[in-house]
């Protein structure tokens, strides 16, 4: 709902429990009034109507107050938006009107000496907390070009408290999404990726809380997202005054992002914010069920369990091999069976072969149709890696087009990987991979395709053209692009994304791929920190796991049971990557019983409310699903100590006057007790796990 007070200068958003509310001054600035709680027009007109706060020497009356500062003026807080021609550097902006377009609200504003016309845009939905925001410039005059340094979605601003507590995600390749709270001091705090791709480094999510308080299920919680799946900056500003301010958008630097000519326009990504009085675990929840409504795609499908057969096989794979494991894939109750790396060209290691997207002769002499129809026919789909951004120096694709690559005149092309990046901001480059990936997914009956992006941009030059700094923006633009051009033309195929693990996830690319690549650590120990911190964001419904082999092999050497594996793995969408042929009769009859398992709580972890029970630290930590009538709790005891008993899980979102019967045990508990006693495990040992599915009587 939006509402419109105080002649038509005052403006209320509000959504399921929350209201965002700013104001237009006598001299147009806009200025934050509200975030949090529901109120009402008349509310947000007292709020206007306060006086402001006492001017303080050397500082600005606007900073830690404007809803959008730009650059330029009585301002000294870092800008949303800085524009520049050869003459003028700076905006000064009029009012120019605002109109509702359903939930969504726009507001104009013109600078006459630019020729900028620019709009905020601000959306919340009925029945979510979530504010949508982003911004347009457009070059609206008949002068120079206009070059935007730097565009931001939006800048939030937080009300006034003695003290904050920031949360962040951080991490490295194997080692994403680690969850991370400290104290917000006084100054500027940075996150953001300066490599081309989102990155392993960081997601760009924040949430913030007053002076610690906020616990998983209680306390005021602010959390902002970015949706936008390359070089990225969020900053979080704590003002002289104490006040915060959160400024967010595409690139790192201010070096620019793009030149517009007259006639054209930049739209920014979202940055989305989202209060919550319901702690951490609320605001989880909130942001998981706006996604499931708004952002990820068929988002009520439900994700299959696949097989990916990349740490079976390697480079080393033919058809006969991939034939033998889909036979076992298909046993096991597999419903999506995965060729990852080296089907294609002379991909016979990572030196070579990578952009030609036909398959490799010998490997397959028909092509993938064959061994896609088998799979198909033991009642499997098929699905096929591809890295369609990158490419070998040996490759025909390379030899023919060497210009296409991202290079500088006069430097060493950086190779990583032994590969190098296409420049998909190019029309050429994008409709070669329109044509290729295209003919791909025409030539044999595939089903799914994991997209890969294995390294960063470290040559980021365009040579010849007149602003090659545009390429950081555009492609972006341009896969967002090739994967909507994609899925128009084959809505039955399913896309992953994949960056080296978890490198490419945001809520850009999740509103155009069914599901992310968590990381490339599969171990299962490491993948509960991992998956907790992914959480405070995205839902299970797009988070891949896998059951691969014992002892660990990627990383650590770590031999656990079946049983841990398969519990830690069935927390998201499970997945299975080890190698079938060399697994135990008795391991694959467990195996099909933890994917039968898993098909029945799939809609509970899939679609239903997560409810963090326990942190991964060492000790008992579980997650449990609630949806309806059904409950299912995922417990994993990493270690036990002296003989004692782990603690009892403490459920929520109950019925206290509700029984409820363990379909495991046949036990029958009641909701009070389980709610403010809990539930013994019985876990015991190292690595041990378990699943508890609960059934409301």
């Amino acid at each position: 709902m939006i509402e419109s007070v105080g002649r038509g200068r005052v403006w209320v958003l509000s959504g399921a429990s929350s209201s965002y509310a700013f104001r237009l001054s006598d001299d147009d600035a806009l200025l934050h009034l509200h975030w949090g709680p529901r109120i009402t027009g008349a509310d947000a007109e007292a709020l206007a109507a306060e006086a402001p706060p006492p001017h303080r020497p050397f500082e600005s009356p606007l900073d830690g107050h404007e809803e959008y500062p730009v650059e330029g003026g009585p301002r000294f807080v870092r800008p949303a938006l800085s524009v520049r021609t050869p003459e003028v550097r700076g905006t000064e902006w009029a009012f120019a009107g605002a109109t509702v377009d359903g939930d969504e609200l726009r507001l104009r504003f013109t600078d006459p000496v630019h020729g900028l016309g620019l709009t905020l845009h601000h959306r919340m939905r009925d029945d979510s907390d979530v504010v949508e925001r982003w911004t347009t410039a457009a070059h609206e005059g008949t002068g120079p070009a206009l070059e935007l340094l730097r565009a931001d979605a939006a800048t939030w601003t937080l009300p006034p408290r003695d003290t904050w507590r920031l949360s962040q995600l951080h991490g490295r390749w194997a080692a994403e999404s680690r969850l991370v709270r400290s104290p917000l001091t006084y100054g500027e705090h940075i996150i953001g990726s300066r490599r081309g791709h989102t990155g392993h480094q960081h997601l760009p999510w924040v949430a913030l809380d007053a002076g610690g308080a906020a616990t998983e299920e209680h306390g005021e919680v602010y959390g902002c997202a970015l949706g936008w799946s390359g070089s990225w900056r969020i900053a979080v500003h704590r003002l002289p005054d104490g006040l915060v301010q959160i400024t967010g958008g595409a690139g790192h630097d201010d070096s620019g992002l793009v030149r517009l000519a007259p006639g054209e326009s930049y739209v920014s990504p979202v940055f989305a914010g989202l209060w919550s009085r319901e702690g951490f675990g609320g605001a989880s929840r909130a942001w998981h069920r706006w996604q499931l409504a708004r952002v990820i795609p068929d988002a009520a499908a439900e994700r299959p369990v696949l097989y990916n057969s990349w740490e079976a096989t390697g480079f080393d794979i033919s058809e006969p091999q991939q034939r033998a494991l889909a036979r076992r894939a298909a046993a096991l109750g597999v419903e999506l069976f995965v060729v990852d790396d080296a089907w294609f060209g002379r991909r016979t290691s990572d030196r070579a072969g990578l952009g030609d997207w036909t398959p490799n002769p010998d490997r397959f002499p028909g092509g993938l149709k064959p061994l896609a129809d088998e799979v198909r026919a033991r009642g499997m789909r098929f699905g096929i890696w591809v890295e369609p951004e990158m490419v070998n120096p040996d490759s025909d694709l390379h030899r023919a087009h060497p210009d296409w690559v991202q290079h500088r005149p006069g430097r060493t092309r950086t190779e990583y990987r032994h590969q190098l990046v296409l420049n998909v901001a190019r029309r050429d480059v994008r409709e070669h991979l329109w044509e290729r990936l295209h003919a791909l997914l025409d030539s044999a009956p595939i089903d799914y395709v994991k997209w890969d992006f294995n390294r960063c941009f470290t040559d980021p030059g365009w040579p010849g053209d007149p602003y090659p700094q545009r390429l950081w923006v555009e492609h972006v633009q341009g896969l967002y692009g090739l994967l909507d051009r994609l899925r128009a033309a084959h809505p039955g195929v399913d896309f992953e994304s994949c960056s080296g693990g978890g490198g490419r996830i945001d809520l850009g690319i999740l509103s155009r791929t069914d599901q992310v690549w968590t990381s490339d650590n599969t171990d299962p120990l490491d993948r509960l920190a991992i998956q907790h911190g992914l959480s405070q964001l995205h839902p299970a419904r797009v988070m891949a796991a896998w059951v691969t082999d014992s002892p660990n092999t990627q990383l650590n050497g770590r031999r656990s049971s079946l049983r841990f594996r398969f519990v830690s793995a069935m927390a998201g969408v499970l997945g299975i990557g080890g190698d079938l042929t060399e697994w135990s009769e008795e391991e694959l009859a467990e195996a099909r019983g933890w994917i039968a398992l898993y098909k029945e709580i799939r809609p509970l972890v899939q679609h239903g409310d997560l409810h963090r029970l326990r942190p991964p630290g060492g000790g008992l930590s579980a997650v449990q699903y609630l949806r309806g009538d059904e409950t299912a709790v995922l417990a994993w005891l990493p270690s036990q100590h002296y003989g004692e008993r782990p603690p009892r899980l403490r459920l929520r979102g109950l019925d206290p006057a509700g029984r409820y019967e363990c379909r495991d045990t046949g036990a029958v508990h009641r909701g009070a007790v389980l709610l403010h006693h809990g539930l013994h495990t019985g876990l015991s040992g190292d690595l041990d796990a378990a699943v508890f599915r609960l059934h409301r009587l």
